[in-house]
């Protein structure tokens, strides 16, 4: 029986990733570094200083992970600030509020740092109808690591197999499946070049996974 939803938030909840894109691409040029596009989508699902180690390894860098990482989050920042395409992905509120009215329990479960949910959440109420929140970005390991869907059930307060998971990247498919949790891949526009085939449900609209339909999908 369904009892609780864990949430992705990049390219589920809301569309941060074309910010992303600008952060990271304008520190690639602060960094003298040529990061192809086909390059940077590989990085979608994990976290902002696996990327940076990866990048300093690969590039041969004189500069420490964590520089990057801040470099990165302060472009970011100021885009958040100012930029005026971020909003909500269509029909997740609906989603949300849908499945909080019929007594789910749900959980961020994102990649992104605590900073940036804070944001986000606090930009567009969404606390209140979250349990809490999980940053990858402070856990040990990232995905597609299941590590933090495994947390986010035990914050959820419910068995594994009494929760779902809704993410739109190949490394938080990967996660889940690892995790041994249900896993419905999201294709989100935003989210180019991913991998759906491990998901068990793949949808490109909110709507085929309201509640009605979502409380049948662990009986089947």
């Amino acid at each position: 029986m369904l009892k609780a939803v864990l949430f992705d938030m990049d390219g589920v909840i809301v569309d941060t990733e074309p910010l992303h894109h600008k952060a990271y691409f304008g520190m690639f040029d602060a960094m003298n570094i040529d990061v192809t596009e086909s390059h940077y989508q590989t990085f979608t699902g994990q976290s902002t200083i696996n990327v940076c180690r990866h990048l300093c390894e690969h590039f041969s860098l004189q500069q420490q992970p964590e520089e990057l990482v801040q470099t990165k989050r302060n472009i970011f920042k100021d885009l958040f600030v100012n930029d005026s395409s971020l909003k909500l992905l269509d029909g997740v509120l609906d989603l949300i509020q849908d499945y909080y009215s019929n007594d789910l329990t749900l959980v961020l479960a994102s990649s992104a740092s605590m900073q940036t949910i804070e944001s986000v959440f606090n930009r567009f109420d969404l606390n209140k109808y979250f349990k809490g929140k999980l940053s990858g970005a402070d856990l040990k390991a990232s995905k597609p690591h299941p590590e933090i869907f495994i947390k986010a059930s035990e914050i959820a307060g419910y068995d594994k197999q009494n929760c779902i998971v809704i993410e739109d990247s190949t490394n938080g498919i990967k996660a889940a499946k690892s995790a041994g949790i249900y896993c419905v891949g999201f294709k989100s526009p935003h989210s180019k070049n991913q991998d759906y085939s491990k998901a068990n449900l793949v949808i490109s609209s909110f709507d085929e996974i309201a509640y009605p339909r979502a409380k049948k999908l662990l009986t089947v």
